[in-house]
């Protein structure tokens, strides 16, 4: 009988009928078998299910918490009139930035990766704003997070020109100064630019500093309602000519959601030649990328969290699973393929997005896991509860309990 640092006991897996035991050792999935492990330390799944951990594929961390010092005015753009005002809530929602300020960013994102830990989310894409506003004043504590809670959350933090490079001119040198500090992608929001020859040189910018510092780029693309920006062509175009094939995200995309078939296909095509992977958020605004026609088509697409109680969305608990819950409504993906496709939106079809390698619940894979209350995932979609146990690296981070004593009359 094998013996293990770590055994999950009683588990019940995906697709995978019967009761099962998981064997960890140094950080690595060492066996999954129905045959009896024994380990120093045990965990009694009692019948749950578990899985792979989460993997975010979209988070301003750096504005975590900021909705009230932003106020309503770019959140109602943002959401209203088909996103027809999305750049105009941008702009509203910059002010906030005339007062970003380390000392209090860095607890709200303190806590939001807290969350992470709790909810079981292992990998998150982590954009900054870097700008001639904000100045390295978000990228800097993201940095010592990312340090902090290495191995447990790993952040992949993204310096992100939220107001553009050549409206803000300054901007490019300050995404520069991020990558030497460290910074893990370089960012780009190129639909915002004024015309599409700026829109097309943002992209070509930031895909070239990327090379040159041997970084993925995370870009906003298309995240309006105007089908014809095509930002997301040039993204995958200038990763193609600048040796970044399988590099690079495709962040929100909505205009995508507006592309006749034809268009739509071919997008499909040039960004499989690209290897760009794709990260929706449908719930944070009303237009969204066609993730299930997209993942038909061969194009990984992720789920993110996006946003949490900032400019752009009021709500958010950096849990993963109620993001894929919600997804599921917004794509009408409620039966047994749509539930499993907003799963793997958060768990395995991320880590390709995001380029993390062997995030699978198989021998040799990455110990990182959840274990469920729940034995079904409709029931995990449903409840979206904490898990009973997060592990990452092979330890246990997090625990979870819920219970509720009734008083009722008799």
């Amino acid at each position: 009988m094998s013996t293990h640092q770590l055994v999950v006991v009683d588990a019940s897996l995906r697709d995978r009928p019967g009761r099962w035991r998981i064997g960890i050792d140094d950080g690595r999935i060492a066996s999954v078998t129905q045959e009896p492990l024994t380990g120093r330390d045990e965990i009694d799944a009692a019948g749950g299910l578990v899985t792979e951990s989460y993997v975010n594929g979209h988070l301003h961390l750096d504005k975590v918490h900021t909705l009230d010092r932003a106020g309503d005015a770019a959140l109602t753009a943002y959401t209203g009139d088909g996103m027809a005002s999305a750049m105009h809530a941008i702009e509203l929602a910059s002010a906030v930035k005339t007062e970003y300020d380390r000392s209090w960013i860095e607890p709200n994102a303190r806590w939001a990766v807290l969350q992470a830990v709790r909810y079981g989310v292992r990998h998150v894409l982590a954009f900054a704003d870097v700008d001639t506003s904000a100045q390295l004043e978000g990228v800097i504590p993201l940095l010592t997070l990312r340090e902090e809670f290495r191995g447990v959350v790993d952040l992949q933090v993204v310096a992100f020109p939220q107001d553009g490079l050549l409206r803000d001119p300054g901007a490019e040198t300050l995404v520069r100064e991020a990558i030497e500090l460290g910074a893990d992608v370089v960012g780009g929001i190129p639909w915002i630019e004024d015309t599409d020859a700026e829109a097309r040189e943002h992209v070509h910018r930031m895909c070239a500093l990327a090379a040159s510092h041997g970084r993925r780029v995370a870009m906003l693309v298309d995240d309006t309602g105007d089908p014809s920006l095509r930002t997301t062509e040039m993204l995958a175009e200038a990763m193609l000519q600048y040796g970044l094939v399988g590099r690079g995200v495709a962040n929100h995309a909505r205009a995508v959601g507006l592309y006749p078939r034809p268009s739509l296909e071919r997008l499909a095509g040039l960004a499989k030649r690209a290897g760009l992977g794709f990260v929706s958020d449908p719930h944070t605004g009303p237009l969204h990328l066609p993730v299930r026609e997209l993942t038909a088509l061969g194009v990984p697409v992720a789920l993110g969290q996006d946003d949490i109680e900032d400019a752009f969305y009021p709500f958010g608990r950096h849990n993963m699973v109620e993001v894929a819950f919600l997804a599921a409504h917004a794509l009408e993906a409620v039966d047994t393929a749509g539930i499993d496709l907003v799963y793997d939106a958060v768990t395995t079809t991320a880590a390709t997005v995001l380029g993390v390698t062997g995030h699978r619940l198989e021998a040799g894979g990455n110990a990182d896991l959840v274990v469920h209350h729940q034995p079904t995932l409709r029931s995990v979609l449903a409840h979206h509860d904490p898990p009973a146990y997060v592990v990452a690296s092979g330890r246990v981070v997090a625990t979870s309990t819920s219970s509720t004593e009734l008083h009722l009359p008799s």
